[in-house]
Protein backbone atom coordinates (compact mmCIF):
# COMPACT_ATOMS: atom_id res chain seq x y z
CA UNK A 1 0.00 0.00 0.00
CA UNK A 2 0.91 3.52 -0.38
CA UNK A 3 2.35 5.40 2.00
CA UNK A 4 2.49 9.27 2.35
CA UNK A 5 5.69 11.73 1.86
CA UNK A 6 5.14 12.57 5.84
CA UNK A 7 7.67 9.05 5.79
CA UNK A 8 11.42 10.33 5.24
CA UNK A 9 13.42 7.82 2.68
CA UNK A 10 16.02 6.12 5.57
CA UNK A 11 18.84 7.65 2.81
CA UNK A 12 17.89 10.54 0.15
CA UNK A 13 18.20 9.27 -3.80
CA UNK A 14 20.90 10.09 -6.07
CA UNK A 15 18.38 10.77 -8.66
CA UNK A 16 14.82 12.06 -9.00
CA UNK A 17 13.27 11.21 -11.91
CA UNK A 18 9.49 12.53 -12.55
CA UNK A 19 6.83 12.93 -15.09
CA UNK A 20 5.22 16.35 -16.54
CA UNK A 21 2.01 16.12 -17.22
CA UNK A 22 -0.14 15.40 -14.01
CA UNK A 23 2.81 15.05 -11.82
CA UNK A 24 5.09 18.08 -11.73
CA UNK A 25 2.87 20.69 -14.12
CA UNK A 26 -0.34 21.33 -12.87
CA UNK A 27 -3.80 20.91 -14.28
CA UNK A 28 -3.35 24.37 -16.03
CA UNK A 29 -0.02 22.77 -17.52
CA UNK A 30 1.44 25.26 -15.50
CA UNK A 31 5.03 24.87 -13.23
CA UNK A 32 4.08 26.50 -9.73
CA UNK A 33 7.28 28.19 -8.57
CA UNK A 34 6.79 26.48 -4.95
CA UNK A 35 7.86 23.23 -7.97
CA UNK A 36 10.75 25.44 -9.53
CA UNK A 37 12.56 26.06 -6.64
CA UNK A 38 12.46 23.01 -5.37
CA UNK A 39 14.03 21.14 -8.47
CA UNK A 40 16.99 23.60 -8.38
CA UNK A 41 16.90 23.26 -4.38
CA UNK A 42 17.38 19.31 -5.32
CA UNK A 43 20.02 20.14 -7.44
CA UNK A 44 21.91 22.12 -5.56
CA UNK A 45 22.13 19.55 -2.46
CA UNK A 46 24.07 17.06 -5.31
CA UNK A 47 21.07 15.24 -6.45
CA UNK A 48 20.25 15.15 -10.16
CA UNK A 49 17.00 15.59 -11.90
CA UNK A 50 15.93 14.08 -15.05
CA UNK A 51 12.28 14.96 -16.61
CA UNK A 52 11.03 11.63 -18.06
CA UNK A 53 8.06 12.37 -20.27
CA UNK A 54 5.58 10.82 -22.91
CA UNK A 55 5.81 14.17 -24.84
CA UNK A 56 7.05 14.32 -28.23
CA UNK A 57 10.97 14.86 -29.33
CA UNK A 58 9.76 18.23 -31.36
CA UNK A 59 8.12 20.17 -28.30
CA UNK A 60 11.13 19.41 -26.09
CA UNK A 61 13.44 22.71 -26.96
CA UNK A 62 10.27 25.00 -26.04
CA UNK A 63 9.92 23.11 -23.08
CA UNK A 64 13.35 23.47 -21.46
CA UNK A 65 13.08 27.22 -22.08
CA UNK A 66 10.12 27.47 -20.03
CA UNK A 67 11.19 24.70 -17.24
CA UNK A 68 15.02 25.33 -16.76
CA UNK A 69 18.26 23.27 -18.16
CA UNK A 70 17.55 19.45 -17.40
CA UNK A 71 18.14 16.25 -19.10
CA UNK A 72 15.01 15.04 -20.84
CA UNK A 73 13.82 11.32 -21.81
CA UNK A 74 11.02 12.23 -23.79
CA UNK A 75 8.95 9.52 -26.35
CA UNK A 76 8.14 7.46 -23.62
CA UNK A 77 11.76 6.44 -24.03
CA UNK A 78 12.66 6.59 -27.10
CA UNK A 79 14.60 9.94 -27.04
CA UNK A 80 16.77 11.43 -24.29
CA UNK A 81 17.63 15.41 -24.68
CA UNK A 82 20.70 17.13 -23.22
CA UNK A 83 19.89 20.52 -21.32
CA UNK A 84 20.17 22.25 -24.11
CA UNK A 85 17.14 20.69 -26.13
CA UNK A 86 19.69 18.61 -28.62
CA UNK A 87 19.05 14.68 -28.83
CA UNK A 88 21.76 13.08 -27.39
CA UNK A 89 20.26 9.43 -27.67
CA UNK A 90 16.97 7.64 -29.92
CA UNK A 91 15.95 4.27 -29.97
CA UNK A 92 13.15 4.94 -32.97
CA UNK A 93 10.98 1.96 -34.37
CA UNK A 94 12.20 0.74 -37.73
CA UNK A 95 10.13 1.68 -41.32
CA UNK A 96 8.92 -1.61 -42.08
CA UNK A 97 8.19 -2.72 -38.38
CA UNK A 98 6.17 0.31 -38.00
CA UNK A 99 4.53 -0.04 -41.52
CA UNK A 100 3.48 -3.32 -40.37
CA UNK A 101 2.28 -2.56 -36.82
CA UNK A 102 -0.05 0.06 -38.47
CA UNK A 103 -1.76 -2.34 -41.08
CA UNK A 104 -1.87 -4.71 -38.11
CA UNK A 105 -4.03 -2.19 -35.96
CA UNK A 106 -5.49 -1.20 -38.33
CA UNK A 107 -6.85 -4.54 -39.44
CA UNK A 108 -7.83 -5.43 -35.99
CA UNK A 109 -9.55 -1.97 -35.13
CA UNK A 110 -11.79 -0.46 -37.72
CA UNK A 111 -11.95 3.43 -37.68
CA UNK A 112 -8.81 3.82 -36.17
CA UNK A 113 -6.52 6.72 -37.16
CA UNK A 114 -2.89 7.03 -37.02
CA UNK A 115 -0.42 10.09 -36.08
CA UNK A 116 3.69 9.84 -36.54
CA UNK A 117 5.72 11.39 -34.21
CA UNK A 118 9.38 11.72 -36.06
CA UNK A 119 12.36 13.20 -33.85
CA UNK A 120 11.67 16.68 -35.03
CA UNK A 121 7.92 17.13 -36.85
CA UNK A 122 5.07 14.51 -36.72
CA UNK A 123 2.38 13.65 -39.12
CA UNK A 124 -1.01 12.49 -39.29
CA UNK A 125 -4.14 11.09 -41.21
CA UNK A 126 -6.93 13.79 -41.44
CA UNK A 127 -9.38 11.99 -39.11
CA UNK A 128 -6.51 11.81 -36.25
CA UNK A 129 -7.45 14.83 -33.40
CA UNK A 130 -4.17 16.49 -32.66
CA UNK A 131 -3.57 18.03 -29.79
CA UNK A 132 -1.12 21.37 -29.31
CA UNK A 133 2.23 21.11 -26.82
CA UNK A 134 3.78 24.53 -27.70
CA UNK A 135 6.63 25.04 -30.50
CA UNK A 136 5.29 23.08 -32.88
CA UNK A 137 5.88 22.97 -36.31
CA UNK A 138 3.55 21.98 -39.26
CA UNK A 139 2.28 18.72 -39.00
CA UNK A 140 2.56 16.55 -42.62
CA UNK A 141 -1.05 15.24 -43.30
CA UNK A 142 -1.95 11.84 -45.00
CA UNK A 143 -2.40 8.35 -44.33
CA UNK A 144 0.19 6.59 -42.00
CA UNK A 145 1.46 4.39 -44.59
CA UNK A 146 2.38 7.65 -46.74
CA UNK A 147 4.07 8.78 -43.64
CA UNK A 148 6.10 5.90 -42.70
CA UNK A 149 7.27 5.77 -46.78
CA UNK A 150 9.16 8.92 -45.60
CA UNK A 151 10.80 7.56 -42.23
CA UNK A 152 14.23 7.07 -44.20
CA UNK A 153 16.33 9.66 -42.61
CA UNK A 154 13.75 10.71 -40.36
CA UNK A 155 13.13 8.26 -37.17
CA UNK A 156 9.93 7.49 -36.22
CA UNK A 157 9.98 7.51 -32.18
CA UNK A 158 6.52 6.89 -31.88
CA UNK A 159 3.18 6.17 -33.46
CA UNK A 160 -0.52 6.91 -31.55
CA UNK A 161 -3.59 5.32 -32.99
CA UNK A 162 -6.58 6.96 -31.81
CA UNK A 163 -10.34 5.71 -31.92
CA UNK A 164 -13.67 8.27 -32.03
CA UNK A 165 -16.23 5.89 -30.29
CA UNK A 166 -14.46 3.13 -28.41
CA UNK A 167 -14.23 3.07 -24.94
CA UNK A 168 -10.28 3.62 -23.35
CA UNK A 169 -10.17 0.35 -22.15
CA UNK A 170 -11.68 -1.59 -24.48
CA UNK A 171 -9.40 0.33 -27.56
CA UNK A 172 -6.31 -0.07 -25.29
CA UNK A 173 -6.56 -3.81 -25.17
CA UNK A 174 -7.28 -4.16 -28.68
CA UNK A 175 -4.47 -2.47 -29.82
CA UNK A 176 -2.24 -3.98 -27.36
CA UNK A 177 -3.33 -7.68 -28.71
CA UNK A 178 -2.66 -6.45 -32.07
CA UNK A 179 0.71 -4.90 -31.71
CA UNK A 180 2.01 -7.95 -29.34
CA UNK A 181 5.65 -8.31 -28.58
CA UNK A 182 6.30 -5.90 -31.78
CA UNK A 183 5.80 -2.63 -30.19
CA UNK A 184 6.03 -1.51 -26.41
CA UNK A 185 1.85 -0.52 -26.18
CA UNK A 186 0.80 2.15 -23.60
CA UNK A 187 -1.54 4.69 -22.73
CA UNK A 188 -1.38 8.18 -20.58
CA UNK A 189 -4.09 10.52 -21.33
CA UNK A 190 -7.46 8.84 -20.46
CA UNK A 191 -8.71 9.74 -24.23
CA UNK A 192 -9.16 6.21 -26.16
CA UNK A 193 -5.50 6.91 -27.72
CA UNK A 194 -2.73 4.19 -27.47
CA UNK A 195 1.10 4.88 -28.03
CA UNK A 196 3.32 2.62 -29.64
CA UNK A 197 7.07 2.71 -29.20
CA UNK A 198 10.07 0.19 -30.24
CA UNK A 199 10.13 -3.22 -28.87
CA UNK A 200 11.70 -2.80 -24.95
CA UNK A 201 11.73 1.03 -25.06
CA UNK A 202 10.03 2.63 -22.42
CA UNK A 203 10.20 5.24 -20.25
CA UNK A 204 12.14 2.29 -17.58
CA UNK A 205 14.61 1.50 -19.86
CA UNK A 206 15.78 4.19 -21.09
CA UNK A 207 15.88 5.92 -17.46
CA UNK A 208 18.21 2.66 -16.10
CA UNK A 209 20.86 2.63 -19.21
CA UNK A 210 20.99 6.70 -18.89
CA UNK A 211 21.31 6.99 -15.01
CA UNK A 212 23.86 3.49 -15.30
CA UNK A 213 26.39 5.27 -17.21
CA UNK A 214 26.21 8.23 -14.51
CA UNK A 215 27.33 5.33 -11.86
CA UNK A 216 23.08 5.83 -10.54
CA UNK A 217 21.83 2.35 -9.67
CA UNK A 218 17.93 1.69 -9.39
CA UNK A 219 18.25 1.60 -5.87
CA UNK A 220 19.22 5.05 -5.97
CA UNK A 221 16.51 6.67 -7.31
CA UNK A 222 13.45 8.04 -6.87
CA UNK A 223 10.43 8.50 -9.43
CA UNK A 224 7.44 10.13 -9.32
CA UNK A 225 4.41 9.33 -11.94
CA UNK A 226 0.23 9.21 -12.57
CA UNK A 227 -0.43 7.08 -15.40
CA UNK A 228 0.16 4.01 -17.26
CA UNK A 229 3.13 4.77 -19.42
CA UNK A 230 4.79 5.27 -16.09
CA UNK A 231 4.46 1.95 -14.61
CA UNK A 232 7.78 0.67 -16.34
CA UNK A 233 9.88 3.18 -14.58
CA UNK A 234 7.73 2.98 -10.96
CA UNK A 235 8.35 -0.75 -10.87
CA UNK A 236 12.39 -0.25 -11.61
CA UNK A 237 13.46 1.98 -8.72
CA UNK A 238 13.30 1.42 -5.44
CA UNK A 239 11.27 4.71 -4.40
CA UNK A 240 8.15 5.17 -6.31
CA UNK A 241 5.65 7.96 -5.48
CA UNK A 242 2.08 8.08 -7.21
CA UNK A 243 0.50 11.09 -7.44
CA UNK A 244 -2.60 11.60 -5.25
CA UNK A 245 -4.35 11.85 -8.76
CA UNK A 246 -3.20 8.80 -10.53
CA UNK A 247 -4.30 6.61 -12.37
CA UNK A 248 -5.58 2.99 -10.02
CA UNK A 249 -3.09 0.70 -11.41
CA UNK A 250 -0.41 3.78 -10.67
CA UNK A 251 -1.78 4.24 -6.79
CA UNK A 252 -2.12 0.06 -6.68
CA UNK A 253 1.86 -0.33 -7.82
CA UNK A 254 4.08 2.43 -6.31
CA UNK A 255 5.68 2.05 -2.86
CA UNK A 256 4.80 5.74 -1.51
CA UNK A 257 2.17 8.41 -2.70
CA UNK A 258 2.63 12.26 -2.93
CA UNK A 259 -0.24 14.92 -2.88
CA UNK A 260 -1.62 15.76 -6.20
CA UNK A 261 -0.19 18.05 -8.84
CA UNK A 262 -2.47 20.48 -8.14
CA UNK A 263 -0.91 20.47 -4.54
CA UNK A 264 2.84 20.50 -5.86
CA UNK A 265 3.07 16.90 -4.67
CA UNK A 266 6.04 16.64 -6.29
CA UNK A 267 7.70 19.72 -4.63
CA UNK A 268 6.80 18.59 -1.06
CA UNK A 269 8.12 15.42 -1.41
CA UNK A 270 11.13 17.03 -2.82
CA UNK A 271 11.86 19.42 0.09
CA UNK A 272 11.34 16.95 2.60
CA UNK A 273 14.16 15.46 0.88
CA UNK A 274 16.78 18.65 0.73
CA UNK A 275 15.80 18.72 4.44
CA UNK A 276 17.21 15.18 5.09
CA UNK A 277 20.55 16.29 3.01
CA UNK A 278 20.80 19.66 5.43
CA UNK A 279 20.23 17.51 8.14
CA UNK A 280 22.74 14.95 7.64
CA UNK A 281 25.26 17.80 6.84
CA UNK A 282 24.93 19.44 9.50
CA UNK A 283 25.32 16.85 11.37
CA UNK A 284 28.62 15.86 9.79
CA UNK A 285 29.93 19.60 10.32
CA UNK A 286 29.11 19.43 13.76
CA UNK A 287 31.25 16.29 14.48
Amino acid sequence: MATTPAQPLPDPPKLIATDLDGTLFRSDGTLSERTRGALAAVERAGIRVVLVTGRPSRCIPALLEGIGPYFVIAANGAAVHAPDGTVAHMSPIRPLAAARLVARVRRVVPGVSFAVEYDRDFGHEPAYPTWSFGGETVPLVGAAEGLLARAPGRPVLKILAHHPTLPLDDFFEQTRCAAGPNAETTHSTGLSLAEFSAPRVTKATTLIEWSGRLGIGSHEIAAFGDMPNDLPMLTAVANSYAMANAHPDVLAAARHRAPSHDEDGVAQVLEGIVDTVLCRAGRDEAR
